[in-house]
């Protein structure tokens, strides 16, 4: 078979948006996705997405992998780096060489928890709601790649994407509609999170395979992963009937 070239893999990224933008997508997972589709497309290490909450505090609603995760984490912890700066500002910057004296000045535990990582590059995109952030697309590299402004148009673009899938099917001119959808997202990925941490201890993984799991025995019953990691969490639904990793 023949391989798609970057502008069908586009093209086929935002067709499977469209239709997933039904009356009852998983937002979710449909986040979870976007991530991966960033790496792929933009041949970037890792990407990761940040949304604020109604205390405009973010938290972190997706990720590629668990590293990318627990690095957001760390960030918001320590209210610091590219990813809290970006969703202040509302603009992007792309190309931040994580070990320049001028990152380790400006956020230094964030830089060193990077490096750490294997990360030395970010890129950060606003999620843009009008004219104000509601939340941050972040990229990496673990080397010094830079990233081309073809490909920094095509990064804000799935950011923007994110944002229409976080607000889909709301009034945007009602504030109190656009917190609830936020909130809403928020919350379920806590209840998700939970649920990895009970299903990889139970299985003695790690939180990523447990999560691949429990994400494909949501999409084989036609479940929000969300619904599935509550059920998780309330003991309604058995571990031992998701297939084991």
């Amino acid at each position: 078979m023949t391989s798609m070239s970057r502008e069908q893999q586009v093209s086929a990224v935002f067709l499977q948006v469209a239709d997933s933008l039904i009356d009852d997508f998983d937002l979710i997972d449909f986040l979870e996705q976007l991530c991966g589709h960033c790496v792929m497309l933009l041949d970037v290490s890792a990407a990761g997405i940040l949304l604020a909450n109604e205390k405009d505090t973010l938290h972190t609603v997706a990720a590629s992998d668990e590293t990318t995760e627990m690095l957001e984490l760390f960030a918001l912890q320590h209210d610091q780096g590219p990813c809290l700066e970006c969703y202040h500002s509302g603009k992007a910057r792309t190309n931040i060489d994580l070990d320049d004296s001028a990152a380790v000045s400006a956020w230094p535990r964030f830089a060193s928890q990077a490096r750490r990582s294997g990360l030395h590059t970010s890129h950060v995109f606003p999620l843009r709601l009008r004219d104000r952030a509601v939340g941050a697309l972040n990229l990496f590299h673990h080397g010094s790649q830079k990233l081309s402004s073809q490909d920094s148009s095509l990064a804000q673009a799935l950011a923007d994407v994110a944002t229409i899938a976080l607000l889909q099917q709301r009034d945007l001119g009602r504030e109190q509609q656009e917190k609830a959808q936020l909130q809403y997202a928020l919350t379920s990925r806590i209840t998700i999170e939970q649920a990895k941490g009970i299903l990889a201890e139970r299985w003695n993984s790690t939180p990523d395979t447990a999560f691949h799991a429990l994400r494909a025995y949501a999409r084989t019953h036609r479940l929000r992963v969300s619904d599935c990691a509550r059920q998780i969490i309330d003991q309604t639904l058995d571990s031992k009937d998701i297939p084991h990793p």
